[in-house]
């Protein structure tokens, strides 16, 4: 029988994840040879190595790789205990881990007041990341709900939009399509345009819909943020097409301005997404059906102030 301790499974969990020590000492809040006992411990109770170096860097052996699989898997059935125990608590004293699209997170902070603002006793994680990483974690049942662009097809999740999301295209003040009127959508052909990162829910997108219409754009720069891209079409690097709602205050503030082009916006929807079969805490459940019915209320409210 294995004597293995639930803190060993967990530090495994956070080296093997990080494959680095250092950072799971980081994220444990541990120090690197308190991190470096408990790997020990556990190697010694299971009998083999989970760990190989090679160089400064380390790697998982056979061993490690079944080990991880089921360390998730613990993981996960704690994670569902925890929230069945919060669920009998009701929503006096829950905890809502969620993670957020970097993009919609020009969106989310505004909904999140509100609907503490309704629930103050809740306690909320609230992480902002790319797509791809987001993805990862609805998968490794690290969140329970995620804020995001429509995910790929073929995922087993559950997605719910909530209000639309138009994209846009951006230009420096001084450009002279700013002052034109129904642009046809074929001009754009003549520009650069600056790009997001690959996997990006945007560039997916703006991508999907020129290639519908035959377009081929000159791409420059490829940036990994919403403000990188704002920045360098300031600067005058090129156009680009972004969510309007990260651009509203720029738009206020006469930084930047949209093109009035035919066929644009592009309409597409944020959702709130959660992995199928997954049993939500009360307070994720609270949360989603605050979204799903009063998000698009708040956002048009705020928008008319």
């Amino acid at each position: 029988m294995l004597h293995l301790t639930f803190r060993q499974l967990s530090v495994f969990a956070s080296v093997a994840k990080n494959l680095s020590y250092t950072r799971a000492a980081e994220e444990l809040h541990l120090s690197q040879p308190a991190v470096s006992m408990q790997i020990r411990q556990l190697e010694e109770n299971v009998g083999m190595l989970l760990f190989e170096q090679m160089g400064k860097k380390i790697f998982l052996t056979e061993a490690g790789q079944e080990l991880y699989h089921y360390s998730r898997s613990i993981s996960e059935l704690l994670t569902e205990a925890e929230s069945v125990l919060s669920e009998l608590k009701g929503l006096q004293r829950g905890k809502l881990k969620i993670a957020v699209a970097s993009t919609a997170n020009y969106v989310a902070p505004q909904l999140l007041a509100a609907f503490s603002q309704r629930y103050p006793t809740l306690t909320v994680s609230l992480d902002v990341t790319n797509r791809q990483a987001l993805l990862q974690q609805l998968e490794h049942n690290e969140i329970e709900l995620a804020i995001m662009g429509q995910p790929p097809e073929g995922l087993d999740l559950v997605a719910e939009s909530f209000v639309e999301n138009p994209l846009v295209v951006i230009a420096p003040l001084n450009h002279p399509l700013v002052a034109e009127h129904d642009i046809p959508l074929n001009r754009l052909e003549k520009e650069i345009f600056l790009m997001r990162e690959a996997g990006s829910g945007t560039r997916i997108a703006m991508e999907r819909y020129f290639n519908k219409h035959q377009l081929k754009l000159q791409t420059g720069m490829e940036m990994n943020s919403s403000e990188a891209i704002k920045q360098g079409v300031q600067a005058g690097l090129g156009l680009s097409v972004v969510s309007l709602h990260t651009v509203e205050l720029e738009l206020e503030a006469k930084r930047l301005a949209v093109l009035d082009v035919q066929d644009l916006p592009i309409i597409r929807h944020w959702y709130i997404v959660h992995r199928h079969g997954k049993r939500l805490s009360s307070a994720a459940l609270a949360f989603k059906q605050f979204m799903l019915n009063e998000a698009a209320k708040l956002m048009e409210s705020a928008a008319a102030k």
